[in-house]
């Protein structure tokens, strides 16, 4: 496996930064990197925050920090005053790449992190919930993850579009997969292409990665619509997608990988091929090469297919615990997810155990009854929660945007009545004018729970 400093001077003569100066990023890498040097000759490996708002800045700094053996913390540099305050208590940082927005208490002096033979990259997790994390991953963390994806997909090259942020997995990642397999990298903020302001790149020979939330908005304007539909493959996750959006995509011929991965895992380690999405189905596919799956019921019992159960990930990629604290068992991660492994071995995903839903004794999964609504194509964007009732345990709660101002919760629950059984057809209907998502589409439960008890509150005074 190529170190970052290797995979560096492979592509020095090459332009593969489309849209910006590949010979900058390499002066910018390579100056870093020997201060880097310098700074650690002196002893520990000095504890770095990466909150540069310039890809080409950041993307530099961090191949430094990797090829230094630096242990790297991957910021947005959009977070709030508490959410940086919070990371600084938690890292107690040497350098800080980037100017930040705030200023946050510098903290005390710190020991030493002690020094592994692989570049620690701590990488945010859960900022959605108000409680930052770092994965802690390393570079063969995520180098087995560019292998389990090329050699799942046939490739020698990953050229990537990339629209995500760059601090993130989703967007890490896709920088990862094209500098590691000397290709090409095209980096555009989202909004850039929403407004029309496309690179020159050939689409067939692109992957590029979205959310759903992102996918909706390219499928709403015709010509960005026709853009997207000359990709070689579109990796769509990050968040579950809606059966109306799916419908839509494939209808457009949007050739869809749908994935399932988190911080955790590297991303995806598993996908379904565009082929297979366009000829009908819908699941997150097989697992990549260099993940095994397998699905358990509470007592740890690995059940059989079709049988629901929660989802324990063995890969290469896993993430080694959360800064400071490494996982005692590193062969394997349990996640929150329920979900299925069909006949053809492919990952179907139920829900998240910890979003279920206990309503006079029944079960219910908010994906199977926000699917159902969206359906009605009546709402532009759909939360099912519950909410403490003294008669019911929860009660379920919709909290929507209507397409239409004079659309009614009556309207909407008069098409469920043939779609759901009457137990899962939600007892409360709070409209909004949006939805409190993060950049990758997920929703705050935690901040949904709040406007749904002041919205009822307020309905009983």
């Amino acid at each position: 496996m190529e170190r970052p400093l290797d995979c560096l001077n492979n592509l020095i003569h090459d332009d593969w930064l489309i849209g910006y100066n590949s010979r900058h990023f390499h002066q910018i890498a390579q100056e870093l990197y020997l201060e880097l040097i310098q700074l650690s000759a002196c002893g520990t490996p000095p504890k770095i925050i990466l909150a540069e708002r310039e890809p080409l800045r950041f993307l530099a700094s961090f191949i430094a920090a990797c090829a230094a053996n630096c242990p790297v913390f991957l910021c947005n540099p959009d977070w709030g005053i508490q959410e940086w305050q919070q990371v600084f208590d938690l890292v107690q940082p040497d350098i800080i790449l980037g100017k930040l927005p705030h200023s946050p208490t510098l903290p005390l002096p710190h020991s030493p992190l002690p020094t592994p033979h692989s570049p620690l990259i701590l990488i945010p997790t859960g900022g959605s919930s108000g409680q930052i994390k770092f994965a802690i991953h390393t570079w063969e963390t995520l180098v087995a993850s560019v292998q389990g994806f090329t050699e799942y997909f046939q490739l020698k090259e990953v050229n990537s579009f990339c629209v995500l942020p760059l601090y993130h997995v989703s967007g890490l990642m896709q920088f990862l997969r094209s500098f590691t397999t000397e290709s090409k990298l095209a980096i555009l903020p989202f909004k850039a292409v929403e407004a029309g302001q496309i690179l020159n790149i050939k689409q067939s020979e692109f992957f590029i990665s979205l959310v759903p939330t992102q996918l909706q908005r390219l499928l709403e304007n015709p010509e960005l619509t026709e853009w997207l539909s000359q990709f070689n493959t579109v990796l769509l996750g990050g968040a579950p997608a809606w059966n109306e959006l799916l419908e839509k995509a494939r209808f457009h011929g949007i050739r869809l990988a749908l994935t399932y991965g988190m911080t955790e895992t590297a991303s995806q380690i598993a996908a379904l091929k565009p082929d297979d999405f366009l000829s009908g189905k819908i699941s997150s596919g097989q697992i990549l090469p260099h993940a095994k799956v397998t699905i358990r019921n509470q007592e740890g019992e690995i059940l059989n297919s079709n049988q629901i159960g929660n989802i324990t990930i063995h890969a290469k990629s896993l993430a080694l615990g959360y800064y400071p604290i490494t996982r005692e068992n590193q062969t394997y991660f349990q996640v929150d997810d329920l979900g299925f492994l069909d006949d053809e071995g492919h990952l179907n995903i139920v829900g998240r155990d910890s979003d279920k839903i206990i309503t006079g004794g029944e079960n219910i999964y908010p994906a199977e009854i926000e699917s159902a609504i969206q359906a009605t194509q009546m709402v532009a964007d759909i939360c099912v929660i519950g909410i403490p009732d003294k008669h019911w345990g929860q009660a379920l709660t919709a909290i929507y945007i209507p397409k239409q101002s004079d659309t009614s919760a009556l309207n909407i629950q008069t098409l469920l009545k043939d779609r759901l059984s009457k137990f899962k057809i939600p007892k409360y209907w709070i409209p909004q004018q949006n939805l409190p998502r993060n950049s990758q589409g997920k929703i705050n439960r935690q901040q949904l729970q709040q406007i749904a008890t002041e919205f009822l509150q307020n309905s009983i005074k």
